[in-house]
C-alpha cells in the first residue's frame, strides 16, 4: 500500500474539482518527484475512468483520486426558493435559464467507489466527512490507501476510528471548499500549524498538511510540525497544465481583486476565493444547502466563465495567491522544493 513517506519530494498537487486537476498535472507533478491527484467531484463515473486510463498510460508513479461523500444535511427548502429568484436576475444577463432546485445528489458516490475499487487506485482521498466504514474496508482490502480530509481535532478522531490510513488537515487559509463534515458547520479559524500540532499530538496516522502552504518556508514549518507531505492547489492553478478557466487564471494576477474570502454565494458550502461582485451582491442570502446552490449557480458561473467575466465566476483561491506563477507544474515543484531545502538548511 503506498505510505506518502516514499514520496521522493513531499509535495502534493491538491484535487481540485471544476476542472483545475487534469492529467497533465497529474503526471508532470509525478515527474518532478511528488504527487498528484484527479478531482472525481461532479464528473460522471465515465469521465473520471477516462482520467484514471490517461495517467495511467504515461506514467507508473503513484496518483491519487479525490470523491466527495454524499451530504446527509437538512436545508431550508423556503430559503433556497429564495435565492434562485435571486439569481434570475444575474441569469437573464446571461440569457440562461436556471434549473428547478435539486433535493439530492449523491455525486455518483457508489459508482465512484466501485470504479476505484475496480481500478485499485492507489490513494483515495475523501472529502466533506466520512462514508460508511464498510466502503473504507473496501477500499483498503484491494490497497487503496484511504485519506480522510479533516479541518478539527473532532473530525479527525472520527476519520482514525473509521479506519483511515491517513489524515489530511486542512487550515483555514487554502483556496475552494473547506471540508467541513457538516454543510452547516462554520469552517474553523485555527491556523494550520496549530491543528497539526493538535493533531499530530496523538494520531496514530500520517498527517499530510493542507491550506496556504505557498513557499519553501511554510512547507519546511509543516513538515518540523510532525507532517510527512504537504498538499498545495492554489500554487498550481496558473500551471501550464491546470484546467482552470482562461479568466480564472488571469484574475489571480489582476491587480483589481485583492483579497480572499469565504463565502456559501456559490456553493452554499464555505469555500474561499477571490472577492468579486457576485459575493459582493449574494454572500448575505445565500443558505447552507450544498449541493443545491452549487447546481443553481453553475449555469451562471459557466456563462460568464465563456465570455471570461471573472466577476460572476468562482476564483477559488488561497490567501497566498499574489505566490502563483505561470509556468509548469514541474517547474513549479521544483522551485519549491529547492527553497524548502534552502529554508531548512538557514534553518539549520
Amino acid at each position: 500500500m503506498f505510505e506518502f513517506g516514499d514520496l521522493a519530494v513531499p509535495i502534493i498537487a491538491a484535487p481540485m474539482a471544476g476542472g483545475p486537476s487534469t492529467p497533465d498535472l497529474v503526471v508532470a507533478v509525478a515527474a518532478a518527484g511528488g504527487m498528484g491527484f484527479l478531482a472525481a467531484g461532479y464528473k460522471s463515473p465515465e469521465a473520471v475512468a477516462e482520467q484514471i486510463r490517461d495517467v495511467r498510460a504515461r506514467t507508473d508513479a503513484p496518483f491519487g483520486v479525490n470523491i466527495f461523500v454524499p451530504q446527509r444535511n437538512s436545508y431550508d427548502t423556503e430559503a433556497v426558493q429564495r435565492y434562485r429568484t435571486e439569481l434570475l436576475a444575474p441569469a437573464r444577463r446571461y440569457g440562461i435559464e436556471l434549473p428547478a432546485v435539486r433535493e439530492r445528489d449523491d455525486d455518483w458516490f457508489d459508482e465512484k467507489v466501485d470504479l476505484l475499487v475496480e481500478q485499485r487506485v492507489p490513494v483515495v482521498s475523501l472529502t466533506f466527512g466520512l462514508p460508511a466504514a464498510d466502503t473504507v474496508r473496501r477500499l483498503r482490502d484491494v490497497g487503496c490507501a484511504v485519506v480522510a480530509t479533516v479541518t478539527t481535532a473532532d473530525e479527525a478522531r472520527g476519520a482514525v476510528t473509521a479506519g483511515v490510513d491517513a489524515l489530511c488537515v486542512q487550515g483555514p487559509d487554502g483556496g475552494g471548499h473547506r471540508a467541513t463534515f457538516r454543510v452547516e458547520d462554520e469552517p474553523g479559524t485555527t491556523p494550520l500549524i496549530d491543528l497539526l500540532d493538535d493533531i499530530t499530538s496523538w494520531s496514530p496516522l500520517p498527517v499530510v498538511a493542507a491550506g496556504g502552504i505557498s513557499d519553501g518556508t511554510r512547507i519546511v514549518e509543516a513538515l518540523a510540525h510532525g507532517a510527512v507531505a504537504v498538499q498545495l492547489g492554489t500554487a498550481f492553478l496558473r500551471s501550464t497544465e491546470s484546467g482552470a478557466k482562461a479568466a480564472h487564471k488571469a484574475a489571480l494576477g489582476d491587480p483589481r481583486f485583492t483579497r480572499t474570502v469565504v463565502t456559501r454565494a456559490f456553493s452554499g458550502r464555505p469555500a474561499r476565493g477571490l472577492a468579486n461582485e457576485f459575493i459582493a451582491a449574494h454572500e448575505d442570502t445565500a443558505p447552507a444547502a450544498y449541493p443545491q446552490l452549487h447546481h443553481l449557480t453553475s449555469p451562471i458561473r459557466a456563462a460568464a466563465a465563456a465570455e471570461q467575466i471573472p466577476d460572476d465566476m468562482a476564483l477559488w483561491a488561497g490567501t497566498e495567491f499574489r505566490r502563483t506563477a505561470q509556468d509548469s507544474a514541474g517547474s513549479i515543484v521544483q522551485r519549491l522544493w529547492d527553497e524548502a531545502r534552502a529554508s531548512g538548511a538557514a534553518q539549520g
